[in-house]
């Protein structure tokens, strides 16, 4: 069939005439090519709006959950007022709230989630921080607010900066170095302590194990432990500022060190040569298999005047078939092995426990072995928790126990903790107790003994941090009352004045003024090398007050 066309292009090249433009021509048309200008839209008139200054608003900080939590609220305290900004005990005051989560059991969420609910409620701005939404950042209910991941706290100041100004900032990222993962942040950051007189130390976060009922390993992850040299400057920096009691805490202490070539007592023999003369230690947990293999040097550290005889082992439950669904990697021998050890070596020793009622697959005979072994071991300090079901665990998903069940064996194992008393015997005693809080009714001062035992004694000013002889002429369930001894020696174990209730520990060089942005120029002051106190605190604040004050009105003028 013949072609529409009257000539047939035999080559491409056919295309191009002699009569058509040369590229070189092509190129020098397109220099005098002049795009056409558009009608310029209208400038938008300045809405006249307060201008807003991060550093000059009231911070109400809640934490939930255990004591390596409570430092990590303390920290994140203590940055934000040395940025500036001031800490305040009553929410309704506060312009932001930093909701410090704890991810172990569903009321501790629960709780968490109604706080979020109720700022919002309110129209405050919200920071959450903790394991919640490190181990599901992208939960329903966090979704638009700002996020502090637990390795990260060192950032609060720029997280909250932005949250004031109403953006939302999420770091959720882990710490390394060298490719290898860190404890955190530094332990040297600024620091407002709840106790001016208790300096809490994280020696590592996260463990070696991977239980099936646990969601906290989703957020601190694997072990990662901190130097020895880091918790013994911590340790000797928190003596200088006039604390008498350190507890050690961390996702399992027993676990210490495996991850850098060292462990845990080569840390304990480190830390008592910086306690000072009345002062004292408190390890925190330590799950069996980490410290079957230290019995013999853990029992001469904790015979140590200076250290509380005093361990936290979970066992969770007496029945070898559950800690296998549970993945404990120790059966009931083990523990029990740690806890006669101990006892025999260690007299008085307080051997303090956890145990979780209606694990899925515990039957009334594996319950019935852990009532056993609490009618054996008649624990001073027991802690029962009913199994609640985390997301995202493997014990999720395994058949669970009926919920009535569960109740009714939560409720016959803690009559069976209150059907004794473990302190009617020491009615009578003398005993030397270091005083340092206040009790829960505020009625009395609460002290310890060599074994961790509560005596609550006088509320007397002058006994506040004192190593204090007392007579015990009352037991309960939970403690002893104590009365001093007249003309007994008051021993102060402090080396230094306690800080104030509020009152900023840490570092010596803080930023101030930091990130401070206007439209016409970004002024930064940085305050180097200057002595942490509460003047510093207040003046930084009035500072900002007054520059607030000045910017936003020469923005106006």
């Amino acid at each position: 069939m013949p072609s529409a066309c009257d000539s047939l292009l035999d080559d491409i090249e056919d295309m191009v005439t002699s009569h058509d433009p040369t590229p070189h021509e092509r190129q020098f048309a397109r220099r005098s090519i002049v795009p056409r200008p558009r009608p310029r839209r209208q400038q938008l008139q300045l809405e006249k709006r307060p201008f807003v200054i991060p550093g000059t608003q009231k911070i109400w900080v809640r934490t939930w959950g255990c004591s390596h939590n409570s430092s990590d609220g303390e920290y994140m305290a203590g940055q934000l007022a040395a940025s500036g900004y001031k800490i305040t005990e009553n929410p309704s005051d506060a312009d932001l709230w930093l909701l410090n989560s704890c991810t172990v059991k569903n009321p501790a969420e629960d709780h968490f989630r109604n706080s979020i609910k109720k700022a919002q409620e309110q129209n405050k701005k919200v920071v959450v921080a903790g394991c919640v939404p490190q181990a599901q950042p992208r939960t329903e209910y966090l979704k638009d607010l700002s996020v502090i991941g637990v390795q990260q706290i060192d950032r609060v100041v720029e997280v909250v900066d932005e949250a004031i100004k109403g953006h939302s900032v999420r770091l959720l990222g882990q710490k390394k170095e060298k490719g290898k993962r860190l404890g955190g942040a530094r332990l040297d950051l600024p620091k407002i302590r709840k106790n001016p007189l208790i300096e809490i130390i994280s020696i590592n976060t996260g463990c070696l194990n991977a239980c099936t009922y646990c969601k906290t390993k989703h957020a601190r992850g694997d072990l990662a432990s901190y130097p020895i040299e880091e918790l013994v400057e911590r340790a000797r920096q928190s003596f200088q500022e006039g604390v008498c009691e350190i507890w050690l805490t961390s996702e399992d202490t027993g676990a210490y060190g495996r991850d850098i070539g060292t462990d845990l007592p080569s840390l304990l023999w480190e830390l008592v040569k910086e306690i000072p003369e009345g002062a004292m230690l408190r390890l925190g947990m330590t799950n069996p298999p980490y410290i079957l293999e230290h019995l013999e040097e853990m029992v001469r550290i904790l015979q140590h005047p200076r250290v509380y005889a005093f361990l936290h082992v979970p066992v969770q439950s007496a029945s070898d078939s559950v800690l296998m669904d549970m993945k404990r990697e120790y059966c009931c021998a083990d523990f029990r092995s740690v806890t006669d050890f101990l006892q025999q070596r260690v007299p008085g020793i307080t051997i303090a426990t956890d145990i979780i009622c209606g694990f899925p697959g515990e039957t009334d005979e594996d319950f019935e072995q852990t009532m056993e072994l609490v009618r054996q071991y008649r624990f001073p300090s027991l802690f029962i928790n009913q199994f609640y079901p985390r997301p995202g665990t493997p014990a999720a998903k395994m058949e669970q126990v009926p919920a009535h069940m569960k109740k009714q064996r939560t409720k016959e194992l803690s009559a069976l903790f209150h059907s004794y008393k473990p302190y009617d015997h020491k009615i009578g005693e003398r005993q030397r107790v270091l005083v340092t809080e206040d009790s829960f009714d505020s009625q009395y001062y609460v002290a310890h003994n060599k074994f961790y035992e509560q005596v609550l004694v006088p509320k007397k000013p002058e006994l506040k941090g004192k190593m204090v002889e007392v007579d015990i002429y009352e037991a309960g369930k939970h403690y002893m009352k104590g009365r001093p001894v007249e003309d007994a020696q008051v021993f102060t174990p402090s080396i230094a004045q306690p800080l104030q209730k509020g009152q900023v520990s840490g570092l010596p060089q803080v930023s101030l003024l930091d990130r401070l942005s206007l439209a016409r120029s970004t002024p930064v002051f940085i305050l180097k090398k200057a002595k942490q106190s509460e003047w510093l605190t207040e003046k930084l604040s009035a500072e900002r007050e007054q520059m607030n004050a000045a910017l936003t009105a020469d923005l106006w003028s």
